[in-house]
This record gives structure tokens, C-alpha cells and sequence, in this order.
């Protein structure tokens, strides 16, 4: 009898194939010159699911505030009574593929080479979230049925805020139920070491804009009129200090620090902060608080960034103006059981207190997310754990992501599901770049690991 899994590896090759076909899809969310490709995606992948076997398959025109209004696909099988219900998660939206003139091969013509498919979308996340799909084929296909009971959610708005999907789940909880979520949108820590991704930061993301006179004046009234970006330096200075300590009074009062044994594991990972610091950041050096080692410092401690700064004259030559207005784009990162909302509130009031007289300051809110953390003990994650570790006959080695996935923050808040993040993505597969790819081999393992940890995860006693 045909197992699941010989299923899987005999078919391989179309698995592939049908990668590509989607991965010629331009589904770039961002620029309304795509959006007949973005929805001819989403068509796709729903014919691609009611093929396999799911049932009430549709796409869901969405409420966010998105120019573009790109659809959800969804699609569910439940005719697994009493057993678990699991709720599958990606996107199928794509980064613009600019500079094109990096690309050694077309952006949307996927090429195999040296074992890695390149194409944009190969696996930030289309490539990722196909594995979902044809994990679950295999099953229909060896069974006639599934051992458990799925619903697919998939977004065409994750690369420009994903707001559309986040209101939808907000507000129709009872038409996602199910006991655990399956996320594929992080990486392994190193090629061919089975990893999960138990924690992410949130974010706060804001502008602080300061505003000293009218109009901008001469420099000749320097040293009685107020100086916006003067003030707007001072702002920032005040917030965090030299070792990176964020300086807002009770922002960190409750921050989780990571358990010990949680701080043993990423001391056993294959690290090597030099070669992190020259291969990764490309820096002088390594900064933050040394009281924490680098995995601490990105993982488990909020931080403070400035992303840009805004106003006055900065064209050729001299222009002696004082300006009027200053405009800087910053954000922090939060980690678990920090709240956005109290963070921001906070945020803002600080930087009131420090403004400096002579100006005034607006701060403003443009997204956020709020951070999670997945106990190591939970029964999806120790299932998926022993599914990887059959898999690629390594130990599963459990990591946190310094970036946000905000999907996963607004699953576990209105759906209260926890989200096992199975991700395949190497570091150097070059997400939002040119030349962005995805090991051929993660991608068929990935197919498998998925694949045992269903029937795994059918064994167990449904949790809600």
C-alpha cells in the first residue's frame, strides 16, 4: 500500500513543477499594476486546493484598509469527528523584484541551480506555503481522507501589512476554529538543523514629528529661534543609552526573560558571533547590552531603532535655513508580555516629557503587533519537534525570531490558537532581494516533516 509518504517522494518532481507555475505569477501586492496578477494567484492556489480534495473553497474579498483589497483564500476539509482541527497559514503575495539588473535569472522565471529554485516568492512565501498543500495531498491521496480535520487560510496582503486578514480573524472567530496553527515563514538556524520558532518580537512602528516655527528661517536667527531638528536629536538621544538600555521609565517592568533552560539551548547552537558580525550584519562591530549574548540581545530584549530622518534642506550645495519641521520614522521591538498599546502609551508620554521647550511634537501610531512566545512543553510543538528530528535525523533545536509576524499575534489573540512555526528558509536565501531562493531539498523534507507531524498531531486529543 502506498503510504503518505512514498506518495509524496514519488511525486517530487510535479511538486515542483507546480511551484514554478505559481512562482510565474508577478503577485506583487504592493503595486496596483499587479493586482490582476495578485488575484490570478489567489484563483489559483483555490483551484489548486479544491483539486486535492478541500471543500467550501473561496476567496474572501477583505475589510482592511488596503488600497488594493487583495482576497483570502480559504478552504477546510472537517469530516474527522472528535479529532484535532489544525488551520493552515501563508501568503501568496511577493516583494517587488526591483533592482531587476541584480537578478542573474528573471525574477519570475524560477531556475534551478547549484540545488536552490530561484525565483521571488520561492520562499518568502509561496514556496513555503505550497508545502502545506501538498503535504495534505499526499494524505488524500495514500487515504482517501485525512486523519485530521484543516482549514486553509491563505493572505495576499502579508508584504504590505496584512491588514485585511487580521480583520477578518478578529472578527469571525467561529469560522477558524481549531485546535493549533501551522506557520511556514521562518527559517532553520543552519542548513540541514531541523529548527521551530517558538518566540517573535511585536512592534510598535511610529513617526515623531517636531515642529518648531511657521516656515523654515535663517540661520541668522540661530541662537534664539528653535531648531526642529536640533530638538528632534535630543528626542532621540534620550531614549535609549549608549549600551542600547531603552530609557522609558516601566517600559521594560514586565518583560519575560527567557527560561534557563531555553538559555541553554542557544548557547548549544552553532554560532559564531565574528562570523555573524562580518557574514549577517556586515558591520564594525556587534553592539547592544553585554550583560546578554547576541541570541538574548535580537530575541528576547525590546529595542529602539530610528529608520529615517526627514526635513530640512539636503540637496547639492548650501542652504543656511533653520527647519520648521522634523520627520523621523522609529520603532520598537517588543518581547513577550510587553502590550502594544501599553508600550505606545508610554512611548508617546516619554518623548512629551523630553521635548524641548520651544517646539512641539506629534506622535504618531502606524502599525504595530504584539509579540508571542510558545512554551517548548506545548503538545503541537513537541509533536513537531519529534516530526523534524525524524525527518532530517538531527535533534530539533527550538530558536526566536527578532522580527514580527503579525498574523501569528492576531491567531493567538482572537482564536487563542497556538502557532507551531515550521519554517525552511535558510539565512542566505536572500528574502525581499534579488536573487531570492529556496533550497530544493528543504523543500521536499519540508513536504515530509509537515507531512509526519499530521499524523502525529492526529493522535492527539483535539485541546478545544
Amino acid at each position: 500500500m502506498t503510504t503518505a509518504l512514498d506518495f509524496a517522494r514519488q511525486h517530487q518532481q510535479r511538486f515542483l513543477d507546480e511551484l514554478k507555475t505559481l512562482l510565474r505569477i508577478p503577485s506583487v501586492s504592493t503595486d496596483p499594476a499587479h493586482r490582476d496578477h495578485v488575484r490570478q494567484a489567489a484563483t489559483h492556489i483555490a483551484t489548486e486546493l479544491t483539486r486535492i480534495g478541500l471543500e467550501n473553497v473561496r476567496l474572501i474579498e477583505t475589510t482592511g484598509t488596503s488600497p488594493t483589497g487583495h482576497p483570502l483564500v480559504y478552504a477546510d476539509w472537517l469530516h474527522a469527528p472528535g479529532a484535532t482541527t489544525v488551520l493552515f497559514y501563508g501568503h501568496y503575495d511577493v516583494q517587488p523584484p526591483e533592482p531587476l539588473d541584480e537578478w542573474l535569472s528573471p525574477p519570475f522565471e524560477p531556475t534551478e541551480r547549484d540545488g536552490n529554485l530561484y525565483a521571488r516568492g520561492a520562499v518568502d512565501d509561496k514556496g513555503q506555503m505550497f508545502m502545506h498543500i501538498k503535504a495534505v495531498e499526499s494524505l488524500f491521496a495514500a487515504n482517501g481522507k485525512l486523519p485530521l480535520n484543516v482549514r486553509f487560510l491563505i493572505e495576499g496582503e502579508e508584504e504590505v501589512g496584512g491588514e485585511g486578514i487580521a480583520a477578518y480573524v478578529a472578527t469571525r472567530p467561529a469560522d477558524l476554529h481549531a485546535d493549533f496553527a501551522i506557520v511556514s515563514d521562518t527559517s532553520m538556524f543552519a542548513p540541514g538543523l531541523p529548527t521551530l520558532c517558538i518566540g517573535l518580537r511585536g512592534m510598535i512602528y511610529t513617526e515623531i514629528e517636531v515642529r518648531s516655527a511657521r516656515s523654515d528661517l535663517h540661520s541668522g536667527y540661530g541662537g534664539a529661534a528653535p531648531n526642529s531638528f536640533n530638538a528632534l536629536a535630543h528626542i532621540l538621544a534620550k531614549i535609549k543609552d549608549e549600551s542600547g538600555q531603552i530609557l522609558i521609565p516601566g517600559i521594560q517592568d514586565t518583560v519575560l526573560p527567557p527560561a534557563e533552560d531555553e538559555r541553554r539551548s542557544w548557547q548549544s547552537l552553532p554560532f559564531d558571533e565574528e562570523e555573524f558580525r562580518e557574514t549577517v550584519l556586515g558591520s564594525q562591530a556587534i553592539v547592544g547590552d553585554s550583560r546578554f549574548s547576541v541570541q538574548e540581545r535580537i530575541w528576547a530584549q525590546p529595542t529602539f531603532d530610528v529608520h529615517g530622518i526627514r526635513g530640512g534642506f539636503t540637496g547639492v550645495g548650501a542652504k543656511t535655513v533653520i527647519p520648521a519641521k522634523a520627520l523621523a520614522k522609529a520603532s520598537m521591538r517588543l518581547v513577550p508580555n510587553m502590550s502594544a498599546a501599553d508600550s505606545f502609551t508610554r512611548y508617546r508620554s516619554f518623548i512629551e516629557q523630553v521635548c524641548p521647550p520651544g517646539v512641539s511634537v506629534e506622535v504618531r501610531l502606524i502599525h504595530s503587533a504584539e509579540p508571542s512566545l510558545i512554551p517548548i512543553d506545548n503538545p503541537w510543538i513537541r509533536a513537531a519537534a519529534s516530526a523534524m528530528t525524524q525527518v532530517w535525523g538531527r535533534e530539533t533545536v527550538f530558536v526566536r525570531s527578532g522580527g514580527s509576524i503579525p498574523i501569528v499575534g492576531d491567531l493567538q489573540r482572537h482564536l487563542a490558537l497556538p502557532c507551531v512555526m515550521m519554517g525552511f528558509g535558510l539565512a542566505d536565501d536572500n528574502l525581499h532581494a534579488p536573487n531570492e531562493k529556496f533550497c530544493l531539498r528543504n523543500f521536499h523534507l519540508g513536504i515530509e516533516s509537515i507531512l509526519r507531524f499530521l499524523e502525529s498531531a492526529a493522535t492527539l486529543p483535539p485541546t478545544r
